[in-house]
């Protein structure tokens, strides 16, 4: 919603002004009912296939409707042309005997280019998970994975970049050899570096910026030409942060650094089981609330991380050797004991962190340790969002177990077992390099849950394209609608960071940190200009908090403008000055 704040200023000239806004439509949150109908249209298996994207882009024979033209087997299966009762056709793979047994087609890549992919697929008895893989000169890359169903189809979306450009096959795999696979709508669609970046800033327009006018008039209500306007940005509405630890704690330089760029944060380790209770029963919260105070003092939003991990390997020393009745027992009380701290004063919890990798708790616990923890913590801490955090899920297309439907699996899970409210999804982004297809189509799907999406521990590892795979994926990331928020797993030792720094060990920004600052620059960019001669100036700005000035040599008009949109604005809000002159 846009609001208007006035200001009283006090000049050597008299200026008389009014700030009129025409506010944009409000966002109005689907209530939980709403969200769940839209989440189980996702999960809905089709009994026909809805057309290829890009009419198959391409894939020659993209529906089979020219029997199996184009497509021909991969390994010893059998291949055939089908078609159902509806008059739907299709190809079957069938007498596979090995994983990757199906149907293929080749194509030719391009490395300078970027592919999204989909199809439609079913397996002949049970559910099955199968991937769409592409097999190059420097081996197989797999665009995305689907849990595929029998008697009904299900969407696989995905992509992929390539290293080496020449010929590609494209084949689907599944671990179940002794099923069918059916595959339907297949579509690949290649896309230039400059279409992609084109698509990009298309959508950052859509959902990152609201045009705004201005008008200036005299006392009489007449237009003012050639008045300044100048738009002085407050506070960015797109929340950028970065992970911090106890070396902040005094460290001046350190602390300018992060204060001078960062309004959210999260701690590395300190809020974490293992960090504030070594020896069973003793706790020492001394470090996280020293980082909370300083977090605080600085108007820095902070996310909870973690509250239970369930990797059997990251649990304090003494936990793995507990009975069972003592396990429930010391994870109730480290519920309840961190989240009862630090009640209301966090934007987010990371309830049971990595539980898609991992079920440490529910192996030990039964499998409805994950609902109970969430709901625990719901009831302990009720206005702090509780999200789900795990890897791979957007970053690394060959982890079938942390897969964009196997994340929603996992969601809409808890939902079920009857957990009322919002629970925020927070892919980690642990970036090996920057596959943006498969990164675009992973949050599309994610998307359809309808929460919040946060890329919670953003870094890429080391190597000689560090830098331009963070900038890719950094705006890759701006550019979607459904992205709320990114925090960049970069805290500072003076050992080094977890695997990307921003710094020096004197606080000077390596080719990382100049790529987080052009970002900042870029994606918190002001705006000025000149009225016409109807008195108006028009521009497009980042959602945030604005500081709007009109000046004009016989007076000056001030206001302090808030600019926060949800939705795409139809109309331009409009600021009227009024300035004697």
């Amino acid at each position: 919603m846009l609001l208007c704040l006035m200001t009283t200023v006090t000049h050597m000239r008299q200026v008389i002004y009014t700030c009129v806004c025409v506010c944009e439509k409000k966002l109005v949150e689907n209530n939980l009912n709403d969200k769940k109908k839209l989440f189980s249209l996702y999960f809905q298996c089709l009994e026909k296939p809805l057309s290829p994207h890009y009419n198959g882009g391409i894939v020659v024979n993209p529906e089979f409707n020219e029997g199996l033209n184009g497509w021909t087997s991969f390994g010893y299966a059998k291949i055939r042309h089908e078609k159902a009762n509806d008059g739907n056709k299709y190809i079957a793979a069938t007498a596979r005997n090995q994983a990757h047994h199906s149907v293929s087609q080749q194509f030719d890549f391009d490395k300078d280019k970027l592919y999204t992919f989909s199809a439609w697929l079913q397996v002949s008895k049970g559910s099955a998970d199968v991937a769409a893989v592409f097999k190059t000169a420097n081996g197989s890359i797999i665009a995305g994975w689907v849990s595929a169903k029998e008697g009904c189809w299900s969407m696989l979306k995905g992509g992929l970049v390539v290293d080496v450009s020449g010929h590609a096959q494209l084949y689907f795999q599944c671990e179940n050899s002794t099923i069918d696979i059916r595959a339907d709508s297949v579509s690949l669609q290649p896309f230039t570096q400059e279409e992609w970046k084109s698509h990009q800033d298309l959508n950052i327009q859509k959902v990152r910026k609201t045009k705004v006018k201005f008008q200036a008039m005299d006392q009489l209500n007449r237009p003012i030409r050639n008045a300044t306007v100048s738009m002085s940005l407050r506070r960015s509405n797109f929340p950028l942060g970065c992970a911090i630890n106890q070396n902040i704690l005094g460290n001046t330089a350190y602390q300018n650094w992060f204060t001078s760029r960062f309004h959210y944060t999260v701690f590395e380790n300190e809020l974490k089981w293992y960090s504030t209770e070594r020896t069973r029963g003793a706790e020492d919260y001394s470090v996280s609330d020293a980082l909370m105070k300083f977090a605080k003092s600085h108007g820095i939003s902070v996310r909870g991380h973690n509250i239970l991990w369930d990797d059997p390997s990251r649990q304090p020393s003494w936990v793995p050797s507990l009975s069972t009745n003592d396990l429930r027992a010391a994870a109730d009380r480290r519920v309840d004991s961190v989240t009862r701290r630090y009640r209301g004063q966090l934007i987010h919890w990371d309830v049971m962190n990595e539980n898609l990798h991992f079920d440490f708790f529910e192996s030990r616990l039964g499998q409805g340790a994950s609902l109970k923890y969430y709901l625990r913590a719901q009831r302990d801490d009720p206005k702090t969002v509780p999200f789900l955090n795990d890897y791979n899920t957007i970053e690394e297309c060959s982890d079938a177990a942390s897969s964009p439907r196997r994340y929603l699996d996992k969601l809409n899970g808890i939902w079920k077992g009857g957990f009322k409210g919002t629970i925020g999804i927070g892919v980690q982004g642990h970036f090996r390099f920057a596959n943006l297809p498969y990164m675009r189509s992973a949050i599309d799907i994610l998307a359809t849950a309808k929460v919040p999406i946060w890329v919670t521990e953003l870094d890429v590892g080391p190597g000689p394209d560090q830098a331009r795979d963070l900038e890719s994926i950094m705006w890759e990331l701006h550019s979607h609608r459904a992205v709320k928020g990114i925090v960049l797993w970069s805290a500072w030792g003076p050992q080094g960071c977890y695997r990307m720094c921003l710094t020096d060990n004197n606080f000077r920004n390596l080719a990382t940190g100049d790529v987080v600052d052009r970002f900042k620059a870029a994606a918190e960019e002001e705006a000025s200009g000149m009225t016409d001669a109807e008195g108006f100036f028009e521009a497009s700005v980042f959602h945030g908090e604005y500081e709007a000035k009109v000046t004009h040599p016989n007076g000056e008009g001030f206001c302090s403008v808030k600019a926060i949109s949800l939705v795409p604005e139809k109309a331009s809000p409009v600021f009227r000055f009024n300035i004697t002159v």
